[in-house]
């Protein structure tokens, strides 16, 4: 079979708030920069995107290093906000050239764990009919490979699942379901809006772990007004980033591994 041409680029989020504490305890002024065997972890991250062999062109949001730098096509000043930085590194590719049909992989600097292999395989398994296609990770999965780790999840019919700090979109519908997802997020704290934004039926079912994934997809397509799919994966490292202390000892025992 051959390999398949590489025809995907990527945006990887780097920013973070320059008062975080986590950072501040390591010396640097993110959390992306925070060491992780030696590296900053967002180099473990951008060496998997190269490692997959899919990815021709890298935008990275925020601070750098020399580690950082080598491995980037385009560096993104930090605008402050995550869905302002998703903007601004889409739009940064755009301005270099994408090519008609071309789409984008997003991903957080802060999965240190990712590996080539996985990317390679996320990007070979999303559906090519999608504007919008998020990875998501069983829980069994996760305590499987990480055991005592901590992650948020949500309970649906079909099992319970982790989000993916990496997903995939088509950049010329970007102007599109940004705005949208902008007032999702916006009230994400808000359950009366956010029931408003969503259906009250959908939130409920979510609620009680009656609602399906194709369910879901169908909900969010037509929010966002594009196809939006959910990409089940069996990686962990896709649903787990570093938010803490204990995160960043599990970074430093598992970063290194083979696939």
């Amino acid at each position: 079979m051959p390999e398949p041409s590489a025809r995907w680029s990527a945006v990887v989020l780097g920013g973070g708030d320059p008062g975080d504490p986590f950072a501040a305890a390591h010396g640097v002024k993110v959390k992306p920069l925070i060491p992780v065997g030696g590296q900053p972890m967002a180099a473990h991250v951008l060496r998997a995107l190269r490692g997959s062999g899919l990815i021709e062109r890298i935008a990275y949001v925020g601070p750098t290093t020399p580690e950082i730098d080598a491995v980037i096509d385009l560096r993104v000043t930090d605008v402050g906000t995550l869905l302002g930085n998703l903007e601004a590194g889409v739009e940064a590719l755009s301005t270099a050239g994408l090519r008609p049909g071309e789409r984008v992989l997003v991903a957080t600097a802060d999965i240190p764990m990712l590996t080539a292999a996985q990317v390679r395989d996320v990007l070979l398994g999303a559906p090519a009919d999608a504007a919008l296609v998020y990875p998501v990770v069983r829980r069994e999965v996760c305590e499987a490979e990480y055991p005592g780790v901590k992650r948020t999840y949500a309970r649906l019919k079909d099992g319970t699942f982790t989000g993916g700090n990496l997903f995939l979109l088509d950049p010329a519908l970007i102007g599109q379901f940004l705005p949208r997802l902008r007032d999702v997020l916006a009230a994400r704290k808000a359950p009366l809006r956010l029931a408003a934004l969503i259906g009250p039926g959908i939130l409920l079912r979510l609620l009680t772990g009656r609602l399906t994934v194709a369910a879901l997809e169908e909900r969010v397509s037509a929010l966002l007004e594009v196809p939006a799919r959910a990409l089940v994966t069996p990686h962990a490292a896709v649903g787990t980033d570093v938010d803490k202390e204990e995160d960043l000892a599990l970074a430093a025992a598992h970063t290194g591994r083979g696939p």
